[in-house]
């Protein structure tokens, strides 16, 4: 097959690659939201300056994520008019709901709340500054909720049936359409991670503090906070992610065999690693627990699922076909997800550890770079599971689940705009590739310029020299916190 001849195929990619990029920045941004709400409930119960000086740290980190993640998913909507016209107008009637309240309901609160927290220090009591910060969190976890409605609906359609004339889904239930089997499994195992995101996101700050022996109290209550934050979130993750493969294992028997390798009916074990070599329809590894799948999935080690093959035999999948489905490459995201996880928490137990033991970790130059480049540890785990979930379901755009409507189903090459030629996706692919490039540049800057800054309070020098903010005539530029220090009088 030539990838660039394949619309179907191009359109795939393109739109992977663009919500793959927006997903850096939604993790980061509801992660970091719970961090900054955290942190400004401290400032109100300990009106210290520094504790201000850190509310408006992150609030400028948040704010620069926010702006770029709000940017980027505008580009995914676009492109369900454009290359996705034919998917666009099966779902439409469904879509209109959730997409319009994560709008109105969520975004716009989220906005609001955040132009408090940027310009309203002063103008609000502390209170309400400090209820602006949560429902800024609340605000972008209600975003993602409304905008998982929407996806999870096309993994495990409910609430519609199929049209007279089979073109489109009308729905007739919105609140079981919203509702749909599998949207609170994988709403919770969505935001469970994305707060383990923001959890390491700030342990790598403080990390950094540590290394460059700087902002040494903001760096060890941030690492304490995040690592706190972190091992919570990270134990929680074991029950929602238990409950989304559970989800799965009844409603999308395909995607599970794929994440297993099973191209026959049996029994799964559980494997750590390996390798499913496609052609003779095996995986291949040196180690696995015999039942060991079935078991986490139900709760008995000799629960038989059917394979591939079976599935495709049958009137529901018969649309599948088992010698060209990606069956390696889900095996390995899936699995690449869970390897991830057991990183994650290897490290936040030994952060929280040697932060709790007296500050240990202040002396500890090997764990604070391993904390330091641990925010890959999530990252790569939530790119692996959107990949899991979305490759899993191939070949439909609209899952055939266990519980949907009759008919209710689509395709991927079926809701493919049919006027958006293969040089066109490839342009529009290449150049969305190098704005994406130059906007990571500039956010990553961004960042790096304010990381550099620090927290800075009253009194406190940012940084020395010229880098520090001095005026051209060597006079010390006001910092953040000084316009922040007589809040805490």
């Amino acid at each position: 097959m030539d990838i660039f001849s394949d619309p179907v195929l191009l359109a795939r990619l393109q739109f992977a690659c663009t919500a793959a990029y927006h997903f850096i920045f939604v993790p980061l941004t509801i992660g970091l939201g719970l961090i900054l709400a955290i942190n400004e409930t401290r400032y109100y119960r300990s009106r210290d300056p520094k504790d201000a000086a850190a509310t408006k740290f992150w609030v400028k980190i948040f704010t620069a994520t926010f702006v770029l993640g709000l940017a980027t998913g505008i580009t995914m909507e676009f492109s369900f008019g454009t290359n996705w016209a034919d998917y666009s107008r099966f779902v439409g009637d469904i879509f209109g709901a959730p997409l319009a309240a994560e709008a109105l309901l969520a975004f716009f609160l989220e906005s609001t709340f955040l132009g408090v927290l940027l310009f309203g220090r002063k103008r609000v009591s502390p209170k309400f500054y400090m209820v602006s910060a949560w429902l800024v969190w609340f605000g972008s976890a209600l975003s993602a909720l409304w905008i998982l409605i929407a996806n999870s609906w096309m993994q495990t359609p409910a609430g519609a049936e199929l049209s007279a004339d089979g073109s489109k889904a009308v729905i007739t239930d919105f609140l079981t359409a919203a509702m749909n089997p599998s949207v609170w499994p994988r709403y919770s195992h969505t935001i469970v991670a994305v707060l383990i995101m923001g959890a390491f996101v700030a342990m790598a700050v403080s990390a950094w503090y540590l290394i460059k022996n700087r902002h040494k109290e903001f760096a060890m209550k941030t690492m304490k906070l995040g690592a706190v934050v972190g091992i919570v979130v990270s134990c929680v993750m074991l029950v929602t992610a238990h409950s989304s493969a559970v989800t799965v294992a009844e409603e999308q028997p395909t995607k599970l065999a794929m994440m297993e390798g099973m191209y026959d009916s049996e029994v799964p074990p559980l494997y750590a690693f390996g390798w499913v070599d496609e052609e003779n329809q095996k995986v291949i590894t040196p180690f696995s627990i015999p039942g060991g799948t079935s078991f986490l999935a139900t709760g008995t080690w000799d629960t038989e699922y059917e394979g591939l093959n079976q599935l495709a035999a049958s009137a529901e999948y018969g649309a599948l076909d088992p010698e060209t489905a990606p069956v390696n490459f889900v095996f390995q995201t899936y699995h690449l997800m869970v390897a991830m996880y057991g990183l994650i928490m290897l490290t936040v137990i030994l952060a929280l550890v040697f932060t709790l033991r007296g500050g240990k970790i202040q002396n500890m130059k090997w764990l604070q770079r391993l904390v330091l480049i641990s925010p890959v540890f999530p990252l790569i785990a939530i790119q692996a599971g959107w990949f899991t979930a979305e490759v899993g379901r191939q070949p439909w755009v609209v899952y055939p689940s266990a519980t949907s409507p009759e008919g209710v189903s689509l395709l991927t090459n079926e809701g493919v705009s049919q006027s958006v030629s293969a040089p066109e996706l490839v342009i529009t692919m290449v150049l969305f590739l190098v704005v994406y490039a130059f906007l990571m540049v500039a956010w990553a800057r961004t960042m790096g310029r304010f990381i550099k800054e620090g927290p800075v309070a009253e009194h406190e020098p940012a940084l020395e020299g010229a880098a520090a903010g001095k005026t051209p005539k060597g006079k010390a530029a006001p910092s953040f916190g000084d316009d922040l220090a007589k809040e805490g009088e």
